[in-house]
């Protein structure tokens, strides 16, 4: 009978012999940024409608970043489709000083119809 190697590569995953059994050999990345809103419901996402994507990122330890990532570039999206929308819609700093509560009331609008998209675009896709 052949010896059993203490180490082996399967699809890019290195596993471990542990007693009878060869598990995967995970280790975390080096990852300190926090996932945040938009990462946590990607994650969601990918666990009720990718679980296999979810489970290649999690084997690989690229989850972490990938979900990092997202919530940034999705961050940045949502910033700037705001911006624009501010400028269209004539939401402006003097709005802000003199009708303070209108201010807020389109503000909010915009940030909840920004928020339509870049859920549309890069969370739900």
């Amino acid at each position: 009978m052949s010896e059993l190697k203490p180490r082996i590569t399967e699809n890019g995953i290195d596993y471990i012999l542990v007693g009878d059994y060869y598990i995967p050999d995970l280790k975390l990345p080096k990852e300190h940024r926090p996932i945040g809103k938009y990462g946590r419901m990607h994650r969601e996402y990918l666990r009720e409608v990718h679980p296999v994507r979810l489970n290649t990122l999690t084997l690989t330890g690229e989850l972490w970043t990938y979900l990092a990532d997202l919530n940034e570039q999705a961050q940045e999206r949502l910033d700037t489709i705001m911006e624009q929308m501010k400028d269209a819609e004539g939401v402006t700093e003097e709005l802000k000083r003199t009708q303070e509560m209108e201010w807020v009331r389109r503000c909010n609008n915009i940030h909840n119809r920004a928020e339509e998209i870049v859920l549309y675009e890069m969370i739900y896709s």
